[in-house]
């Protein structure tokens, strides 16, 4: 069996677990470095992505997190998880950190404020028919590098990207009840 954790520092930490539970998986949740080690793969759920940082960094974990992701760990990175995974970040708060893996140049609450999140329908690569996407001050990518295929598209801009083995959503596929993305991150696995 697939041995996948959730970060559970701060954010949607039950709702990944209660997805990737329906589709057969025992996940756990990551708060310690030594919960890295068996991993098959890791979710970065949404949330804020500065308390994520600082949080990783208070329970030693960001080294880790950094070692197992550049060592070729699938990851699957929500919202602040997909800022989490980029490499770089535009319009970060200062000296911002992020985990990296992803060669893309995301905006952090690219789409506004709180009061301008939305819910859309959404074309993916590599997924059946429409996805229900909930874009919560949600971030998207400006530039992308030669290795990333963009799987979707709002507001002209990548929502959903995919590198090797990291997979990464501007948007929140936790919220609903639609698996599907979460099936992606999993056959990533293997």
């Amino acid at each position: 069996m697939q041995k996948v954790g959730v970060l559970a520092l701060q954010g949607d930490v039950r709702e990944h677990l209660a997805a990737l539970t329906a589709l057969g998986v025992s996940p756990m949740r990551v708060r310690r470095p030594e919960e890295l080690d068996d991993l098959d793969g890791l979710v970065l759920p949404g949330g804020e992505s500065t308390t994520m940082i600082k949080l990783a960094r208070a329970f030693d974990l960001l080294d880790p997190l950094r070692e197992r992701l550049a060592g070729g760990m699938p990851a699957f990175g929500t919202c602040a998880g997909m800022i989490l995974l980029a490499d770089r970040i535009r319009d970060g708060a200062p000296g911002q950190e992020t985990l990296g893996g992803l060669d893309v140049t995301v905006r952090r609450n690219a789409f506004g404020r709180q009061v301008d999140s939305f819910e859309t329908d959404l074309d993916v690569s590599g997924v059946e028919g429409p996805v229900h996407a909930v874009f919560i001050r949600a971030p998207w990518v400006e530039e992308v590098g030669d290795r990333v295929e963009v799987l979707a598209e709002a507001a002209d801009h990548p929502v959903a990207v995919r590198q090797g083995p990291l997979l990464a959503t501007s948007f929140h596929p936790e919220v609903g009840h639609d698996l599907r993305l979460h099936r992606l991150f999993l056959d990533l696995l293997g």
